[in-house]
Order: C-alpha cells, then sequence, then structure tokens
C-alpha cells in the first residue's frame, strides 16, 4: 500500500522553513506521496451565496508554487494535487507549470484534477462554472498532446490550438499520470475514459466503495482500457467539518483500522489528512512530524 499526506497549508505559520522542515520530514519517515489541496480564493457567504465547507479565511497555498517548493527540498517522495480544479485555470498555462515542476523535479509528479464545487471561485477567475465537466474533458486531452506532441493543433467546443510548441516536454511525457477526483457517475465515467487513477475524498462504506470501482472499470473497459491499470486513492477520512471530524486523527487505532478496510476495499493509496492532524491537537510542525511518523510506522507493521 501506498501511503500518502496531504499537506497542511497551516505549516506556512512557522514559515517558509517549516514548510520546507515539514516535506523533508514526510519523505525521510518513508511516506510515498505528497499531495496539495487547491482553492486559489474562497467566497463569503452573501445573499444568495450559501456558505460553503469551509471557512473562507482558511489559509491554502497555491498548490503548484508550493509543490515547486517541497521539489527544491527533497528527492524521493513524488508530488501531485488533491485535486487542481482544472476547469477553472488556463489549461496550455496548467501544462506549461507541470511540466515544468515535472523537470526541475526529476519526473516526480502525479496530476490530481477536479470540476470543484465552488462557483464563486470559477466567477472570480472569470471562468465559465456550468460547462465545467465538459471543459475538464477537453482540457485533459489538451494537456496529454502539450505534453507529447512536438506541433499541438487542438479543437474542441472550449479550446482551440494551431500549430503551437511546447518545450520542455516533461520527463514523463504524455505518460505524466492524471488521477481524477469525484463521486458522482460522470467523474467514475471521466476516471474510466481519461484517468490514471480515482481519487476517493468520501468513502462511506464498503458498499458505496464497491458500487463507485464497479462503475469505474465499467467505464475503464468500455473505453477499450485495462481496469487493472487505473490506480485507486482515499482519504482515511474526509475532511473534517465537525468536531468528531477535527478529533479523529487524534485516536490512531481508529485510523489504523480506517486504513485497514479502505485496504480491504481494493485500495492502493491512502491519504492521511495532516490539516485534520492539526485540527486534531498537533498544533505544530513537530508536533504533526512526530503523529505522522507514528502513524506510518503502525500502518507499516500491520499492513506493510
Amino acid at each position: 500500500m501506498k501511503l500518502t499526506v496531504e499537506f497542511p497549508s497551516v505549516s506556512y505559520r512557522e514559515g517558509a522553513k517549516g514548510v520546507a522542515r515539514l516535506a523533508q520530514a514526510i519523505e525521510q519517515i518513508g511516506y510515498d506521496h505528497i499531495d496539495m489541496f487547491d482553492h486559489v480564493v474562497m467566497g463569503y457567504p452573501i445573499a444568495g451565496r450559501p456558505p460553503g465547507p469551509y471557512p473562507p479565511q482558511m489559509p491554502i497555498l497555491e498548490a503548484l508554487m508550493a509543490l515547486s517548493y517541497m521539489a527544491a527540498v527533497t528527492s524521493r517522495v513524488t508530488l501531485g494535487t488533491e485535486v487542481l480544479v482544472l476547469p477553472q485555470r488556463q489549461p496550455a498555462l496548467v501544462a506549461k507549470q507541470v511540466s515544468t515542476l515535472d523537470t526541475l523535479s526529476g519526473g516526480r509528479v502525479r496530476l490530481g484534477v477536479g470540476v470543484g464545487w465552488q462557483e464563486s471561485e470559477y466567477e472570480a477567475l472569470h471562468e465559465e462554472f456550468r460547462t465545467r465537466g465538459a471543459r475538464m474533458d477537453e482540457a485533459i486531452r489538451l494537456l496529454r498532446a502539450y505534453w507529447s506532441e512536438a506541433e499541438v493543433s487542438f479543437e474542441s467546443a472550449h479550446y482551440r490550438t494551431t500549430a503551437m510548441s511546447m518545450e520542455p516536454k516533461p520527463p514523463q511525457g504524455g505518460r505524466l499520470p492524471i488521477w481524477i477526483g469525484g463521486n458522482s457517475e460522470p467523474a467514475y465515467r471521466r476516471v474510466g475514459r481519461l484517468g490514471d487513477g480515482w481519487l476517493a475524498s468520501r468513502v462511506e462504506d464498503e458498499a458505496g466503495a464497491r458500487r463507485a470501482i464497479g462503475a469505474i472499470r465499467r467505464h475503464t473497459e468500455e473505453a477499450g482500457r485495462d481496469p487493472a491499470a487505473i490506480g485507486l486513492q482515499s482519504m482515511v477520512a474526509p475532511p473534517p467539518r465537525d468536531a468528531a471530524g477535527k478529533s479523529f486523527y487524534a485516536d490512531h487505532d481508529a485510523v489504523l483500522a480506517r486504513v485497514a478496510a479502505l485496504k480491504a476495499m481494493g485500495f492502493g493509496w491512502v491519504t492521511l489528512n495532516a490539516t485534520a492532524i492539526f485540527q486534531a491537537g498537533a498544533r505544530s510542525v513537530d508536533a504533526i512530524i512526530e503523529s505522522l511518523a507514528r502513524l506510518h510506522d503502525r500502518i507499516r507493521a500491520s499492513i506493510g
């Protein structure tokens, strides 16, 4: 089983050295992968805009910039987004940013993408919210073209590119993995047709997981692809929204049991949310490191 840490933006409060120290510790402890959460801006609740699941003042480091900083202070751990809200970003620029990050990290990048939920964020970035699903599919294809083709010409309903070049290509080329988040039938279809893996954030029970994985495999087969090649990753627990969620990571036995359950469901990757570890009482970078080290050792000892 591969172990991932969703990196806590709150670590910036201890300065750049705190961010670097945490990234290096995650690698040295033995974790396989670091993911970064993505929001560019967060909307305040106003008339006609209901409150979101997170407070608008929540500190969120820009995902690709933060990963670039971590790439410079690590050498082995792979780096990704969980998830980058792709349709609210210009895909040619994303292709360039990710290619550069892959180049400078020595081919350690995995791009995780999703359609997002926050309409006000789309509005602030001057992107259309209601077409985000269609644009997501088109953008994934365009990214792969930029990463693999010497001369890119691409035309879809929302994106047009004529005889363009993007260099340097990422070391992984068009094989740079794109994993897709979401818990809906369109998301499962997108994983099956276009993705290299599924990023699950809210696996509530085994029956729900089986249904989702079954849908992904069905869409994969319909696309003429190999279901066994699709990776499966789940958060150990969904992002906390109440007192119980915020205290979950204080109970390491519960975390261990949840990881074992996810492995039994077929997930080959699990994500430990370090922001939730902070909320559960690890209120400093050193405390987060200590908790991550103990959890890693217990998971490896009992599950492998």
